[in-house]
């Protein structure tokens, strides 16, 4: 007698629909596409195998928090699809855990937000693949810079007087002496509309304002939609 077929749990339908979704990432072709696959074709494997387990893991995780945001709900949503993709194609194109792992809260964020929001859900997908890691910190950081330092472990030094750029340099070890390289990163955050206008950055001021949040209301949105969900 034949056994019944064994139902499949919430982590085997998961995978099944992030397998679905990443199949849709472009393969090479023409003349060089067996040169390619020869070099490439093992680590673009394992940077697929790897992020459908994160898929797999965020869409097991929707399921425990609202039981209808089963994996099949999420196939029939077509704005959800639609982040999934771009976001896959993107996540196998990176190797940065910092962005890998905003790529996965914005597609866990975009089965929880309002469909009517998917245009400014493709805006900020568009700035995880654009934005590199230093960015995407010195975002975080200039959103609230007390907060910030203690949550990393960061020492306050309790400034009574300095620059923007004296926090920066503080907390961002990489960024330390590299005064170029932040002031054109708080020129591309400005030009997204993710942090607020003007010259602050090099200006003496208390040390309140020194630690005073500088981010925009688009630029808090979208730093919720690259964060998990407390």
């Amino acid at each position: 007698m034949d056994k019944p077929p064994q139902s499949k749990s919430a982590g085997d339908i998961a995978r099944e629909v992030g397998r679905a979704i990443i199949s849709v990432v472009p393969a090479a072709g023409g003349p060089l596409q067996v040169a390619f696959e020869n070099i490439f074709a093992s680590p673009i494997e394992k940077r697929k195998q790897a992020w459908l387990e994160r898929l797999a893991e965020a869409f097991t995780e929707l399921q425990e928090r609202v039981a209808e945001l089963t994996p099949e709900a999420l196939a029939a949503n077509e704005a959800f699809v639609t982040v999934t993709m771009h976001a896959s194609q993107i996540a196998i194109r990176n190797h940065r855990k910092e962005k890998i792992d905003a790529l996965r809260n914005a597609v866990f964020n975009a089965a929880l937000l309002n469909p009517q929001h998917d245009d400014e859900q493709m805006i900020f997908i568009r700035l995880i693949d654009q934005l590199t890691p230093l960015h995407l910190a010195v975002l975080s950081l200039l959103r609230d810079p007390g907060g910030w330092m203690d949550r990393n472990g960061i020492r306050n030094p309790g400034w009574g007087m300095g620059g923007v750029s004296t926090v920066i340099e503080h907390c961002l070890p990489d960024l330390r002496g590299r005064r170029d390289t932040y002031d054109q990163i708080i020129r591309d955050l400005q030009a997204e509309g993710l942090v607020a206008q003007g010259q602050f950055v090099h200006v003496t001021m208390t040390g309140h304002g020194m630690v005073t949040s500088r981010t925009t209301d688009r630029g808090n949105r979208f730093i919720g939609f690259i964060t998990s969900p407390a």
